[in-house]
């Protein structure tokens, strides 16, 4: 059978079979799940699925032409390519923020302010701040060395802390601009960017309120430990976290690592949203020269490979005593961060994959004379494209482009802008093992996939439920037309 819906399951089985029942390695059941989608998708389904991406007829055709084994390595190359750098990188930063002691030096600051009671709402606040002009994936690297070493410091409560950065990252990126998907949803569904981002926000400080309460209760079911892993072993930690504060670097110093990369891209982002292309930004040569100086640091590959030279010249200041020299420590960083790319890069090609079986669009004819109120309706449609494909962008750019049509209806009896994020929180809906999100999480917090699967997966599913019901009262109440 070449039916999407058929393909898709059959992809599940293999995936989750194969990692939960045969305990085959994530990278190997991922690949074999992209081969047999691959195998089983014909050819007419690849070239419609290009043309209907905007792809020109003939490159469609070459694109079906192409062998499996072609298809699976460019989706396994793109992938890499978005997120190569940023893990090896990121792998780098956190590796040096915990052995040069930044990374305890930050969480002493953190308790002093907040106390250790209230630490997991900083995580969670911070997180979602962090999200909205970050990507998701580079808030879950910078900060999770943070949690790791402030579970040491107070001896409980990692998964809290794991749940409360995923919360505040996850939502920010799917219902605030300039966060890539919202950006795209609101210039396809003609939502003013201010208004998006200030309904964004309000609606996502719920979702994250029932996030947290989520986390709290998952936290005392199925505490998990701090575990060993190639990039922060636990003996080395609890050795950082016994110095005296005087050995450590300073506040300013060890902030600098996550701090240069957010304030460049953070930049970058005002820059862009601000500037006209092809124009310059203002009259002045010298300002101009200086934005492009932004702009060149802005990219987020750029930002995180500066972040990461200024953490190993922080940890080399701090073991300028030391023979061994960072050689080892850069090693165990990457050893750690290329088994991630790996395995996110496998997450991408099964993806990518399940996205030329034309599954987008069959489930857009399964929902188009789906008579249920538009709210519920957005949510849905993006919940079940981001379970069939993986990728939360993906859900919300197809979600947008089916409902685009009524967000501009005359008729309609409260303001697009309910739509918007009723497709941002339908799209957290159901991330598991085709989601390139779901491995870097579950690598760098050294969670198995059967403890990632009953803590993160409904982590999201509630937040996602908890603002279409914030969603539906605030367009009852305040309908904004």
């Amino acid at each position: 059978m070449s039916d999407p819906l058929f393909i898709l399951a059959v992809g599940v089985l293999i995936v989750v079979g194969g990692i939960i029942g045969l305990k085959l390695h994530p990278f190997l059941a991922l690949l074999l799940g992209a081969f047999i989608v691959a195998l089983l998708t014909p050819a007419s389904a690849i070239e419609q699925f290009a043309i209907a991406k905007g792809t020109a007829p003939a490159a469609a055709q070459a694109l079906a032409k192409k062998s499996i084994g072609e298809r699976i390595a460019t989706e396994f190359g793109n992938t890499c390519g978005k997120i190569g750098i940023l893990i090896a990188m990121a792998a780098i930063i956190g590796k040096c923020m915990l052995e040069s002691g930044a990374a305890e030096r930050i969480i002493r600051s953190m308790l002093r302010l907040t106390g250790i009671e209230k630490a997991p709402i900083a995580f969670l606040v911070s997180s979602f701040f962090l999200g909205i002009p970050v990507f998701f994936d580079t808030v879950i690297f910078l900060m999770m060395p943070l949690a790791k070493a402030m579970t040491l410091r107070i001896g409980k409560n990692y998964l809290l802390l794991v749940l409360c950065i995923m919360a505040g990252a996850a939502m920010a990126n799917s219902l605030v601009p300039p966060a890539p998907g919202p950006l795209f949803l609101v210039g396809e569904m003609h939502i003013p960017i201010g208004l998006m981002m200030i309904a964004g926000t309000i609606v996502g400080l719920f979702t994250i309120t029932a996030g947290y309460f989520f986390a709290l209760w998952a936290n005392r079911k199925w505490p998990i430990p701090l575990r060993d892993s190639l990039d922060a072993k636990l003996e080395d930690i609890k050795s950082i976290a016994a110095k005296e504060d005087h050995h450590l670097p300073g506040l300013g110093v060890s902030l600098l690592p996550v701090l240069i990369p957010l304030v460049f891209i953070c930049a970058d982002t005002a820059i862009n949203a601000l500037s006209t292309p092809g124009q310059p930004l203002t009259d002045s040569a010298f300002l101009n020269n200086i934005l492009k100086v932004i702009r060149f640091f802005g990219d987020k590959n750029i930002a995180i490979v500066t972040g990461g030279i200024v953490a190993l010249l922080i940890l080399a200041s701090q073991k300028k005593n030391s023979k061994d020299g960072l050689t080892p420590f850069v090693q165990a960083a990457l050893m750690s961060g290329g088994g991630i790319i790996l395995i996110t890069a496998a997450g991408g090609a099964f993806g990518g994959m399940l996205q030329q079986t034309g599954i987008s669009s069959r489930i857009a004819d399964m929902t188009k004379d789906y008579q249920m109120a538009l709210i519920p309706l957005a949510f849905l449609i993006a919940a079940v494209v981001r379970t069939a494909q993986g990728s939360a962008t993906v859900a919300l750019i197809t979600a947008s482009g089916i409902l685009s049509g009524m967000a501009s209806n005359a008729n309609l009896e409260f303001h697009p802008v309910y739509l918007g994020l009723a497709i941002g929180c339908g799209s957290k809906l159901v991330p598991w093992m085709n989601d390139a999100g779901f491995w870097i999480i579950c690598k760098l917090s050294n969670l198995t996939e059967q403890e990632a699967l009953k803590t993160i997966s409904p982590l999201l599913v509630v937040m996602g439920l908890a603002g279409l019901i914030v969603i539906l009262i605030g367009a009852q109440l305040f309908p904004l037309v």
